[in-house]
């Protein structure tokens, strides 16, 4: 069972997701928060595994309540979902910097939120593929240099057929549990070969192997998920 917080200073729609929460049978919902102050007091009193956090909130915004809920945390910190109406890039890294584990946009389906809880709960990071695509399309134009020797494409020879199959898709933006759906295979084995391949390429985060699948071009800008 994963626990989760709502924050949203709209009540339409905090009840709407706190209602969408309640009927899934592997959610908890521990509480409910109108601002930034508020769910850092919720965070505290209820320890939650997942805070699904807004952005635009009177007083104390998403981003400044993800800084404070992560410093203040006594145990494990929550994992912290922005859901929000906006994509603009400085959110996104503002959010990125607070330490938030996620950054989805309300437009999402339902199934799709519900997955994203599950992904930043497991300790996955999870950003919408638009998202993630506009981060790494700006992060390789700035050709920052990843860890290791040689160059990226020449890197890829390391790799069997299936580990760049997963690579491609790591690049594109998508969950472990989507990759494992596309492919008829177990997230497990999904989480074994991006080791492995982060363990060939010597990369050290999910983050640095989309970077690395845009510099050798198994994933280019604009690509969707297929296949």
């Amino acid at each position: 069972m994963v626990s989760v917080l709502v924050v949203d200073d709209q009540p339409l729609v905090r009840a709407g997701l706190a209602a969408l929460l309640h009927a899934a049978p592997d959610l908890d919902v521990v509480g409910e928060a109108a601002d930034g102050e508020q769910a850092v007091t919720a965070c505290a009193a209820t320890g939650p595994d997942v805070v699904l956090m807004d952005v635009r909130m009177p007083g104390l915004s998403g981003i400044a309540a993800t800084r404070r809920i992560l410093a203040d945390a006594a145990g494990p910190p929550p994992r912290i979902l922005i859901l929000t109406t906006f994509d603009l890039d400085e959110y996104i890294y503002d959010a990125l910097a607070a330490g938030a584990a996620g950054f989805l946009l309300k437009e999402a389906e339902p199934a799709r939120l519900l997955s994203a809880i599950h992904t930043v709960a497991a300790g996955d990071l999870l950003f919408a593929p638009v998202v993630t695509r506009r981060l790494i399309e700006t992060f390789v134009r700035h050709r920052t240099p990843l860890r290791g020797s040689g160059p990226p494409r020449a890197r890829l020879g390391r790799l069997t057929d299936r580990e760049c199959e997963i690579l491609r898709l790591v690049g594109t933006g998508i969950a472990n549990g989507e990759i494992a759906r596309l492919l008829t295979i177990t997230e497990g084995t999904v989480k074994t070969h991006l080791n492995r391949v982060m363990a060939k390429l010597g990369l050290s985060s999910r983050a640095q192997a989309v970077v690395m699948a845009y510099e050798t071009g198994l994933v280019v800008p604009g690509a969707v998920a297929t296949r």
